[in-house]
């Protein structure tokens, strides 16, 4: 295996990762930079909060897109050591994105469509608990952190079987829940908006 090519593979992913569907499409509809409205976040949920649902949609999709590529490419290549690193690296840029000052979304689109490439079956279960959440408590920041943490115990399960697929799936979810530290915060103290709030 040459791993030198998977480097370079994982960094065009880290780039690809850098393309913010949210950023991209505010910048270019409205001339403006979504990073200063709403909850200030580069993510889907922002994007649908401050412009509606087809800019909430486009930006789910663009950042899903990215996501599903780049582990298609690592997995073409280098197989399941290649979504762990194309895939994680993917969803690192969209996150920490260098060419946006650092200043990301959260990675749920991103990962998503990492992890349906992955293992469909397990990732549309998670899927599903997500939208239950979301339909019952409005709070779509719940059904994210509610779905990392199953992520997580799910890889830790399932690193016995194949450990790249099971480490990519507790990475993904633990970088999640870190960058959803502040809505956790203001989940415990009832202060978080809920959908359909400007």
């Amino acid at each position: 295996m040459n791993y030198l090519c998977l480097i370079i593979l994982g960094i065009i992913c880290y780039f690809i990762g850098n393309i913010s569907g949210s950023i991209v499409l505010s910048k270019l509809i409205y001339k403006q930079d979504i990073r200063n409205y709403g909850s200030k976040n580069a993510g889907a949920t922002n994007a649908l909060r401050v412009y509606g649902i087809k800019v909430g949609l486009a930006t789910f999709v663009i950042d899903f897109l990215k996501g599903y590529l780049c582990a298609a490419l690592g997995f073409k290549f280098f197989g399941s050591l290649g979504i762990l690193v194309c895939g994680f690296l993917c969803v690192l840029g969209h996150i920490l994105p260098v060419i946006y000052n650092f200043k990301g979304g959260k990675g749920i689109a991103t990962s998503f469509g990492v992890l349906l490439f992955a293992q469909p079956l397990q990732i549309l279960i998670l899927l599903i608990l997500f939208l239950i959440v979301v339909l019952i408590t409005k709070y779509v920041s719940l059904g994210s952190i509610l779905g990392c943490i199953s992520a997580v115990i799910y890889g830790l399960i399932y690193i016995k079987k194949d450990f790249y697929i099971g480490l990519v799936y507790i990475l993904l979810g633990i970088i999640s829940l870190f960058k959803h530290r502040t809505n956790i915060n203001r989940l415990i103290h009832g202060k978080e908006s809920k959908l359909g709030k400007k």
